[in-house]
């Protein structure tokens, strides 16, 4: 398959895919972090070259529910939202046969339509929680492959990257933002697994 992974810098779901044995290429404003097909620049220079799959994740930034509150407080952001939502429309309505667009929960559920799915990295092997939705157009939901039981603290269930309160135990840093939208590889190698 030819497989488009836009909005990726990590090349964590390129490599996976690529590893299945398919044609793969990442494309990101930001240079890949790792050596292998990318395209730097807009997705929408590459998105109508002839693509079996694309599997997207754009930027969370001015969608996920745990930043909609400043759109309040600070009203040039509610702009931003708007223009987010544009580009995920964008990505929804390409001309690509098959396409998996992931983002955390927000705007896209509310005003784009629910997603189809929503996956955890522990369901993939991963001793982390992070809640995944997935929208999907001609693809089956993910299946998980690896489930990984939490701890319980005072009868809540909590995961490596979790205090015992709850909150992502990543401190505040430069980098945080990237570390957090990185897919985990459990989940891309099943997308690759399942999906290629």
């Amino acid at each position: 398959m030819r497989v488009l992974v836009a909005c990726e810098y990590s090349g964590t779901v390129r490599d996976a895919f690529v590893r299945a044995g398919h044609y793969a290429m990442s494309c990101d404003l930001l240079p890949t972090e790792q050596p292998g097909l990318h395209y730097q620049g807009d997705i929408r220079d590459v998105l109508t070259d002839g693509w079996d799959l694309m599997i997207a994740h754009p930027p969370c930034t001015y969608l996920c529910s745990s930043g909609l509150h400043w759109n309040k407080r600070r009203p040039e952001r509610a702009q931003m939202t708007l223009d987010a939502l544009e580009f995920v429309q964008l990505l929804l309505d390409a001309p690509i046969p098959k396409i998996a667009l992931e983002n955390p929960i927000g705007a896209i559920s509310t005003q784009i339509r629910k997603p189809d799915q929503t996956v955890q990295p522990y369901q993939f092997g991963h001793d982390a929680s992070k809640a995944t939705c997935l929208w999907l157009k001609n693809l089956p939901l993910l299946q998980p492959t690896q489930e990984i039981l939490p701890r319980m603290i005072d009868g809540s269930p909590r995961w490596g990257n979790q205090t015992d309160s709850g909150q992502n135990k990543l401190p505040p840093s430069k980098d945080r933002w990237k570390i957090r939208s990185t897919t985990y590889l459990g989940i891309a190698e099943a997308m690759a697994l399942q999906w290629g």
